[in-house]
């Protein structure tokens, strides 16, 4: 997993609230039980003027010019501004991994769904919650300004705006341990590896009829 430290990001608008997890990757595309690959079906139904297939080159489908995310002004951004409620609805991983593969490591919103929020900390993406109306203001100023650019610093829980303002927000400890320095479940454990092997060999000591194998 990506390590997650001080990012400096243009950001962008999904100015809804209620975002579910359906919108964010549709269920159609959940084809894959690896991270990769979902980025080009990220909010599918709103970026695209068709109806994806899974598996189709999604390069050539035509795009809808009113969604934010397809207009130039906010190409390459990799903070997301939105609203309340975001990435409610089924609890699928893929949400974070479509996001992370397009590209946003940080969204900001107001609040967030549980499962949703815990998902992206163990996928490397960093959910923000900030109060409405702080969020309203970063959402005129985005607005009033192309190429807004926000400095995201989690060791020091703040974020930086280009007139130098400075928004702290919480992070929980120990999800702010596990970005910092890239763990998710399968890193955690691997930290543990040598206790696991000292586990294992004390094990079979103690009990070696449990490793006895039938000729």
């Amino acid at each position: 997993m990506n390590s997650f430290t001080v990012h400096s990001g243009l950001a962008a608008p999904m100015d809804r609230a209620n975002v579910d997890t359906d919108l964010i990757i549709p269920k159609q595309f959940l084809k894959s039980i690896k991270r990769s690959g979902f980025g080009p079906n990220l909010f599918d139904e709103l970026r695209y003027l068709d109806e994806g297939q899974p598996g189709q080159d999604c390069s050539t489908r035509p795009l809808n010019p009113d969604f934010a995310l397809n207009l130039p002004r906010y190409a390459g951004a990799s903070v997301l501004l939105a609203r309340e409620n975001f990435g409610c609805g089924s609890s699928r991983e893929h949400a974070p991994w479509a996001l992370e593969d397009f590209g946003i490591r940080c969204i900001i919103a107001p609040s967030f769904a549980d499962i949703f929020f815990n998902n992206c900390f163990k996928n490397g993406l960093l959910p923000i919650a900030l109060p409405a109306d702080t969020v309203n203001r970063l959402f005129e100023a985005m607005y009033a300004s192309e190429g807004y650019t926000l400095e995201v610093d989690l060791p020091a829980q703040e974020i930086r705006t280009p007139d130098g303002e400075r928004i702290p927000f919480k992070v929980e400890a120990f999800r702010k341990h596990c970005l910092l320095n890239g763990l998710d479940d399968i890193g955690l454990t691997l930290e543990s590896a040598a206790a696991i092997r000292t586990f294992e060999v004390g094990h079979r000591e103690r009990s070696p009829w449990l490793f006895d194998t039938i000729a």
